[in-house]
């Protein structure tokens, strides 16, 4: 029986000294048990985070017989947006895992970061099949963020609670396994496994909230 997600991620923060397949595969154990017919879901950027998570789970898939497979959404926002694509496609292919490519229109107005997160999640949910885990490689440097911008918006107890490891979503489960890890570990993953990614530079323009938040405030805390 799984435990609560709290006991649950923190243990695993106690435990996350270095992050690698086995080190993952026990993450994933506490959060869904054996992953043997699991049909998982990667939602790949192609950044340092989807990267690491995609490359730790082709490394498993063989020991733990699940289903893999990766969706890539193109808000076609930034113009280096469609070679990030033909990249992330490459990367799969190479490591024998079915990607498939969706573009998305992103709605104008209001908050450019808000409308491309509900475009992507709409584009998620509406392509992942009934009973499929739909990973994100959301770590703890975004779990912070999302705490110190729901603190900012004056957000109640529900807000601070920020993100689950694992929620229903659509026809599916969504997991974050990640959480517990830094994104400095993920970056040192990639960099010992000789994997290149691909680097999206609205995460430094300080004219969005989450990217002010990671340059000037979270230095400082």
């Amino acid at each position: 029986m799984r435990r609560g997600a709290g006991a649950a991620t923190a243990d695993a923060a106690r435990h996350c000294a270095q992050f690698d397949p086995d080190w993952l595969a026990a993450r994933l154990g506490a959060l869904v048990g054996a992953l043997a017919g699991q049909r998982l879901c990667v939602a790949y950027s192609g950044g340092v985070d989807s990267s690491a998570l995609l490359h730790a789970l082709v490394a498993l898939r063989r020991r733990h017989r699940f289903g893999l497979r990766a969706l890539h959404v193109d808000h076609g926002l930034q113009p280096a947006a469609a070679r990030w694509a033909r990249a992330a496609a490459t990367r799969a292919r190479r490591w024998c895992v079915p990607l498939r490519t969706v573009r998305v229109r992103v709605a104008a107005g209001g908050s450019l970061e808000a409308a491309a997160r509900a475009a992507r999640y709409d584009a998620l949910a509406a392509r992942l099949a009934p009973g499929e885990f739909l990973l994100s490689a959301h770590n703890q440097d975004d779990q912070l963020e999302t705490v110190l911008l729901q603190l900012v918006r004056g957000a109640g107890l529900a807000g601070l609670a920020a993100m689950p490891e694992r929620a229903p979503f659509a026809a599916g489960v969504l997991l974050r396994p990640l959480l517990p890890v830094p994104r400095a570990l993920l970056h040192a993953y990639l960099e010992r496994a000789g994997v290149s990614w691909c680097e999206d530079p609205s995460n430094a323009d300080e004219r969005f909230d989450r990217s002010f938040l990671r340059q000037r405030v979270v230095p400082l805390l």
